[in-house]
């Protein structure tokens, strides 16, 4: 009886899911698939297409190098946080939410301020002499990296930070005892212990850039339009929903395979650890 009644109580979940979630996703694939007959048609269509296979490529390769980038950043950060005393904890957790606290909006107008011709960092540059004619920073790839960076940073740190709590000191004075420098503790013990924590940080930051659109939009212009943006244009510039819901599936679909791969990656690194 006990039994049945735990089952019972996941039946308002479920129905939520299937509802909200698994049929209007359904009702989006399905007819990218099937028209009368099974085809690929529309999905041949898109890659076989030059330009949508460059926002494509283009949109994988800033996912993951802010992916990388942020993690990069976020695991010394996340450990210099986790390190020190309780009241600077607080005040450093703070600082790095606080970006999350702003639109997105505000935050890619700020950054057009700083990246633009006549930006602070030109003007920076011009009155230095450094450079001679202000320097293309805006509306390109880079720009939108930067962006997404500084968008998805605060993610990456604050998923790390509970990881890096959780590892004990006393190993690595352990470590330092015996003869470690610390760089070679943080690489050796560090490292592989925030590993579970880097690879659930980079999926929400690999999906959030996948799926970003004010951020590439206004950073990145036309002339580096990303799958989020193409989606829109084609839904509510051109009102071609198939095309629209080739490029969601496609998003999706690319978001799965990331997010395999990650978690491939963690049990080869769970099973190299167990062998050690």
């Amino acid at each position: 009886m006990a039994k049945n009644v735990k089952y019972l109580m996941l039946v308002p979940g479920v129905v939520l899911i299937l509802f909200f979630l698994i049929l209007p996703l359904a009702g989006i694939i399905f007819p990218t698939f099937f028209d009368g007959a099974f085809s690929l048609q529309n999905y041949t269509s898109f890659f076989t297409d030059s330009y949508n296979t460059g926002v494509f490529t283009r949109t994988l390769r800033i996912a993951l190098i802010v992916t990388l980038v942020s993690a990069v950043l976020g695991i010394p950060a996340s450990y210099f946080i986790a390190s020190v005393s309780a009241k600077w904890k607080g005040i450093l957790m703070a600082m790095t939410l606080f970006p999350l606290l702003t639109n997105s909006v505000i935050r890619s107008f700020a950054w057009i301020t700083i990246l633009g011709k006549n930006g602070v960092i030109n003007t920076l540059l011009l009155s230095l002499g450094l450079i001679k004619e202000p320097l293309t920073m805006l509306y390109t790839e880079f720009s939108v990296i930067v962006g997404s960076v500084y968008l998805f940073l605060p993610t990456m740190i604050m998923t790390l930070v509970g990881v890096m709590e959780t590892i004990d000191g006393e190993v690595l004075e352990a470590a330092e005892t015996l003869g470690a420098s610390p760089f070679t503790a943080f690489r050796k013990i560090v490292l592989p212990l925030s590993f579970p924590g880097v690879i659930i940080g980079s999926i929400l930051v690999f999906t959030g850039t996948l799926t970003a659109y004010t951020t590439p939009q206004l950073l990145g212009g036309n002339k580096n339009m990303m799958l989020a943006t193409m989606l829109y244009q084609k839904a509510m510039t051109v009102g071609d929903w198939q095309a629209s819901s080739v490029i969601a599936f496609i998003m999706i679909l690319s978001t799965v395979v990331v997010m395999k791969g990650l978690n491939l990656m963690l049990r080869v690194v769970d099973r190299r650890e167990a062998h050690a």
